[in-house]
């Protein structure tokens, strides 16, 4: 993206803050590509239809997005922390939907679009590497935050560092320890890959 573009989608997304709503509608088509990106990325693992899904994915997120009446959004780079985040949870949420139907309970209508239930398993299990996220925040949350922004997030290294105000050695360092810690964990759960990139 290029740096005027991430500039004015600053300002966009401090506009949408101060209740300017013709900001999101502008927003939109500046930050779609890039969070469908990201949503591929996600999901890649779970089928061939991928771009569906990334599609599903990304209008759900949008949708919670929306929905947040109280966001108040400080950068570009805070705008996709936070997407990550509901994209962590969207994942998970599915990924318990899906576990429910396979063992026959649950058999209501699921909100997310069908298209993300009816995936196939991941090469991570999402309920897994969310408990072990979850268990590397219980003492050490900012290499959970790490993890989150550069892996759910789809941050680089220098925008991480941005969002959490710290080095990029720092971040670069957290990463590789969360990495290993996290395989060591997810080696120990039920999933069938580790897929944790550094």
């Amino acid at each position: 993206m290029a740096a005027d573009a991430g500039g004015n989608i600053t300002q966009l997304l401090r506009a949408w803050s101060g209740g300017e709503q013709s900001a999101l509608d502008q927003l939109v088509p500046l930050v779609y590509d890039d969070l469908h990106r990201l949503a591929r990325r996600h999901i890649s693992g779970e089928r061939d239809d991928v771009s569906l899904q990334a599609t599903a994915l990304v209008n759900e997120a949008y949708l919670r997005l929306v929905d947040s009446k109280q966001a108040t959004w400080n950068d570009r780079a805070h705008f996709f922390a936070v997407c990550a985040k509901v994209m962590r949870r969207i994942l998970v949420d599915a990924a318990r939907s899906r576990r429910a139907l396979k063992r026959g309970a649950g058999l209501t209508v699921v909100e997310l679009d069908e298209a993300l239930v009816a995936a196939q398993e991941p090469a991570v299990d999402p309920i897994v590497l969310d408990r072990a996220l979850d268990a590397l925040a219980s003492f050490d949350p900012r290499k959970a935050q790490v993890v989150e922004l550069r892996l759910f997030g789809g941050l680089k290294v220098n925008e991480t560092a941005e969002v959490l105000k710290i080095s990029t050695d720092t971040v670069a360092r957290d990463m590789n320890l969360a990495t290993a810690w996290l395989r060591g964990e997810l080696g120990r759960g039920e999933c069938r890959g580790t897929g944790v990139a550094t």
